[in-house]
């Protein structure tokens, strides 16, 4: 049994390690938790005596086989718990990151097993995210952002980079969704600000929009 702060670090070094190939700083992981450098120093050391983490100096800090599966453990059940707020008790996509955080440290095994039989054994979250299925597995998509693709070119929307609540309720406003077919039709060489068509509609939007939307061809 963790504590729910042991539990949000392992989470936050799972999700540094894609973009720190070598190890994640504890300076990374102090801007991601934002708190003190020297309180990670403290979690690191607590976490390495668990045997959840590896840290070597000037080196970073890596999960362990047992860090790594408990930090999907308490993804799956995040994203579970997403779904199940969405499909479920109608909440908006910009509204369940919180919620979520909090119901993702229930440790009970048969209710993880349960919501997720009950949902349909579901395989991404609201926000395109893939869910790990009860062997830690994540399906694999094959997604670009949409600032990758080039003129004349179409795709779906899949997922979002963004999660915040700001970028969800821009999309939300503008029509833009998981599932909708986007056509990009023209892309300003100045900037990289895109046109696109969505359902019909033209709508110019900034490359920070086009940077956050991932797109399956």
């Amino acid at each position: 049994m963790f504590s729910f702060s042991e539990e949000n670090y392992l989470k936050a070094v799972f999700h540094l390690e894609r973009k720190y190939k070598g190890g994640v700083s504890t300076n990374a992981l102090a801007e991601e938790m934002e708190t003190k450098a020297s309180s990670v120093t403290d979690m690191i050391r607590k976490l390495s005596d668990k045997q959840l983490v590896i840290y070597k100096k000037y080196q970073g800090v890596k999960l362990s086989e047992k860090g790594r599966a408990t930090a999907i453990e308490v993804i799956r059940k995040h994203r579970l718990w997403e779904f199940f707020l969405v499909e479920k008790l109608n909440f908006n996509w910009d509204e369940v990151h919180d919620v979520a955080e909090q119901l993702e440290h229930i440790k009970s095994e048969k209710l993880t097993r349960e919501l997720d039989k009950f949902l349909g054994f579901p395989k991404r979250d609201p926000h395109g995210d893939p869910i790990p299925d009860a062997e830690g597995n994540f399906s694999v998509s094959n997604k670009l952002l949409l600032s990758e693709l080039d003129k004349g070119q179409t795709g779906i929307c899949v997922g979002v980079k963004d999660t915040s609540a700001d970028f969800l309720r821009y999309l939300d406003k503008n029509k833009i969704a998981l599932g909708k077919t986007v056509e990009v039709k023209d892309i300003e060489d100045f900037d990289n600000s895109m046109l696109i068509v969505i359902d019909g509609e033209e709508l110019r939007i900034s490359q920070a929009i086009s940077g956050n939307l991932f797109i399956k061809m």
